[in-house]
């Protein structure tokens, strides 16, 4: 397994068997396309390789327009080769790649850096200036440039873009679990310990408040969630509260805070990850400090129980 970022000094891959795509949240969708390249690989005796550009396409063609992405480009890598693929090459999305016309680019890129066996790609794969390449084109260029070519299962792509659609909806409308069967893993979300107004501490539930280190990642929507935290290659069970604290603040900031069960220590600067599993309730606002403690009582109880029962 190798990650390569000067696409300018890359090796001769053996037999390259090439796919191309953001693949955002390698989820179990794209699992199944990975799987695909991964035994054409092994049946041409050749190396798996996979193509992502970063920064993603459309932060730099639609720089007005949220990103929104599931899964950053670190944690991504981590789980493309996690599913096998043996080699990602991150490639730099510019201005002037993007002119490239859909000729230039199987020409002067894909076969001009990779020298692929084959290219495994979907149907409604598109390439080149305007998006004017597509399957089709790949088809004509088969015998003059030398590589095979392998159409992924119409049902594999249409599963994958549909999961993608339903991943992000599910997240930013807070269903956490639902999005973690399709990702096949809880969702999570990273982010760097920072100061807050520390009430937490005064009415017995300190809090980590978190800066996203992401902040294209969609974070899910304003509520009070059961959580795993992972601090230091150590897992803890916790609750956390994304929103405006409407009890106790009239603010308009987004706070995103993590109340870890049995730990007190000092964390600020440290990153933590943070696992959704569930959401316990909608945020609200309460009409007393007490009352809001009593919930944050309650809310415990049911993580816990929760989380006890949860992998």
């Amino acid at each position: 397994m190798a990650i390569f970022e000067d696409i300018k000094s890359l090796p001769r891959f053996r037999n390259a068997v090439i796919t191309i795509g953001t693949f955002d949240g390698v989820h179990l969708g794209h699992r199944a396309i990975l799987n695909e390249v991964i035994s054409h690989a092994q049946k041409v005796n050749g190396e798996s390789v996979l193509l992502t550009f970063e920064p993603h396409p459309r932060k730099l063609l639609f720089p007005s327009q949220p990103l929104g992405i599931i899964t950053p480009l670190r944690q991504k890598i981590k789980f493309i080769t996690e599913a096998g693929i043996q080699h990602v090459v991150i490639v730099p999305f510019t201005l002037e790649f993007a002119g490239l016309s859909a000729h230039d680019y199987v020409k002067d890129f894909l076969v001009g850096v990779f020298y692929p066996h084959s290219i495994v790609i979907g149907y409604d794969h598109r390439f080149g200036h305007d998006r004017t390449g597509d399957i089709n084109l790949l088809e004509q260029y088969t015998q003059e440039f030398g590589f095979e070519l392998t159409e992924i299962a119409v049902q594999l792509i249409d599963d994958a873009a549909v999961s993608s659609t339903k991943i992000r909806k599910a997240v930013q409308e807070g269903r956490v679990k639902d999005a973690g069967e399709m990702l096949g893993r809880n969702y999570s979300l990273s982010g760097r310990v920072a100061h807050g107004n520390k009430l937490g501490r005064t009415i017995g539930y300190p809090t980590a408040n978190l800066t996203p280190l992401d902040h294209d990642q969609i974070a899910p929507a304003n509520g009070i969630y059961a959580i795993r935290a992972l601090h230091h290659n150590t897992m803890y069970d916790g609750m956390m509260s994304i929103g405006f604290n409407p009890t106790v603040s009239d603010t308009k900031e987004l706070k995103i805070e993590a109340n870890l069960f049995g730990f007190d220590s000092d964390i600020y600067g440290d990153d933590l990850e943070i696992f959704f599993v569930d959401k316990l309730r909608d945020e609200q606002k309460f009409e007393s400090l007490d009352a809001l403690v009593q919930q944050l009582h309650n809310d415990k109880i049911h993580a816990v129980a929760l989380l006890k029962n949860t992998q």
